[in-house]
Parts: C-alpha cells; sequence; structure tokens
C-alpha cells in the first residue's frame, strides 16, 4: 500500500486559506440570495425551539433565526469591507506622510499616540454618535478608529524600506520622491497593506456588532448580529436561548475565519514571519 505523506506547512497554510475563503463565500452567496419575504413575520410558527425545519428556532414574531443570522453576517461583512479598507488607505497616506520629513513624521506619531490613547470602544462610541449613526455614523466610526496600528506598522516598513541601498541610489539620480514611492515604497508595503486590511476586518466586525448592541450601530429593522443579541436578551429569561446562542456563535465563527485568513496568508507572502 502507498504511503500517505503528511502535508507540509505550506501546504496546510494553502488549504486553510481555502477553506477559509469557501465558507466565507458560501455565508455571502447566501446573505444575498435572502429576500425580504424569507425574514417575513409568521406568527404561527413563532417561539420554537431549533428543529429540523428550523435549525437556529424561531423568534417571538416566527421568523428563521437562521435566516437572520446569515443575513446579519452579511450586512456585518459588508460594514467590515468598507471600514477596514478606509481604514487601511488612512493608515498608508499617514505611513507615507511620516517619512517624507521628521516634522510630519513626529505629527503622525502624535496623531497614532493619541487615538491609542483613549478606549477604543469610547472613541468609537463618540465619533459614531457624532456622525448621526446608522450606517454613515458606523463606517465613518469604524474607519477613523482603526488605522493607528496598522500606520504604526507600515510606517515602520517604509523606515527600513527607505534606509536601502536601491532608494538612495534612486535620489542621487535624480528621482523625484512621487517617482520613488510609486517605484519602491508601494509595491513593498502592498503585502502588509493586504494582509492589515484582512486583519482589521474581525476587528471591525466585532465593534459593529458592539455598538450596534449598545444601541448606537444600526437602525433597529436590519437584521444585524448586533440587534439580534440585543433583542434577544429580553428572551433569556424565559428560556429561549437559541435567540443569542447561535447567532453570537456564528459571528465569533467569521471572526475566527477571517482572522485565521489574515494570519495565513502572512505566513503564504512571508514564511519566515515570526
Amino acid at each position: 500500500m502507498s504511503k500517505i505523506l503528511p502535508l507540509s506547512k505550506r501546504q496546510r497554510v494553502i488549504v486553510s486559506i481555502l477553506f477559509s475563503v469557501l465558507i466565507l463565500a458560501a455565508i455571502i452567496v447566501t446573505g444575498s440570495l435572502i429576500g425580504e419575504e424569507r425574514m417575513a413575520i409568521q406568527l404561527a410558527s413563532k417561539h420554537q425551539a431549533p428543529s429540523l425545519e428550523h435549525p437556529f428556532g424561531t423568534d417571538w414574531l416566527g421568523r428563521d433565526m437562521l435566516v437572520r443570522t446569515v443575513k446579519g453576517l452579511t450586512i456585518s461583512m459588508g460594514i467590515g469591507v468598507l471600514a477596514a479598507f478606509a481604514s487601511t488607505i488612512i493608515a498608508f497616506a499617514l505611513s507615507i506622510l511620516s517619512i517624507l520629513n521628521k516634522t510630519l513624521d513626529r505629527m503622525v506619531t502624535s496623531l497614532i499616540d493619541l487615538f491609542l490613547s483613549v478606549p477604543h470602544i469610547v472613541m468609537l462610541l463618540l465619533l459614531s454618535f457624532v456622525f448621526g449613526g446608522g450606517y454613515k455614523g458606523v463606517i465613518i466610526g469604524l474607519s477613523l478608529t482603526h488605522w493607528p496600528s496598522l500606520t504604526r506598522l507600515l510606517r515602520s516598513e517604509l523606515l527600513q524600506i527607505k534606509s536601502k541601498e536601491f532608494v538612495t541610489i534612486s535620489y542621487r539620480l535624480g528621482k523625484k520622491k512621487l517617482w520613488i514611492i510609486m517605484h519602491h515604497f508601494i509595491p513593498h508595503v502592498l503585502p502588509q497593506m493586504f494582509v492589515g486590511f484582512l486583519l482589521l476586518f474581525p476587528h471591525a466586525i466585532l465593534h459593529e456588532a458592539a455598538i450596534t448592541f449598545l444601541g448606537f450601530g444600526l437602525p433597529p429593522e436590519q437584521p444585524a448580529i448586533g440587534i439580534i443579541l440585543a433583542e434577544s436578551m429580553r428572551y433569556l429569561s424565559v428560556g429561549m436561548w437559541w435567540l443569542a446562542l447561535f447567532p453570537g456563535f456564528s459571528l465569533v465563527i467569521m471572526v475566527t475565519l477571517f482572522d485565521a485568513l489574515g494570519k495565513n496568508l502572512r505566513v503564504f507572502i512571508d514564511p519566515f514571519h515570526s
């Protein structure tokens, strides 16, 4: 009989990446196909425990909790994409500014320290409230609070690249700063930006769910996970445990998948990363 060879570390990383991508893609596709009629009120089916017909049970209005959970995860992913992308752009722009001269570097460093000195959730709540809450307030709040750590990482990477010999030679040959940024800095930090974008994703999703749960996020008519969990608190005391367990567990799984995807891609891009 032929002996089955164990998977190498690189192969395990590739398998993990593909698994995460497939599960997340399935959530996106399924959530996008769910129409309003699937989430309609069905009073004849209210308060049903998990069963084969309703794996996640039904709520006090007879709505299928599996359908609402998948739709809520899709909404959270959409918000996470926009917020993480905006935060990545902010981080990249500030890190580029920090390498132009020492004055700008001190300003960027001070701004990073300022944002990191304030409790994250407090800053997020304030910004979301200032910008009116809802989708706009949540996305702006998440975008303006998730860039500092990535900015610090990109700044450190760009400072290392700036000291390389090929950058010094380009300056001596009379190349403009814009040319050097486009041909030397951006190509070197693109992988870090992409991985940083993926790693910002789970933080953005969790924080969106947190402020929505507290009533400062998405409007209550949306089937967001934070709203589902907030509504379920009123019914836990009467034994409807499934209203909180399955949506909360699904959110944890999605966040874990995104976190694993980002970490595995970082290993794939840089196998010697510690």
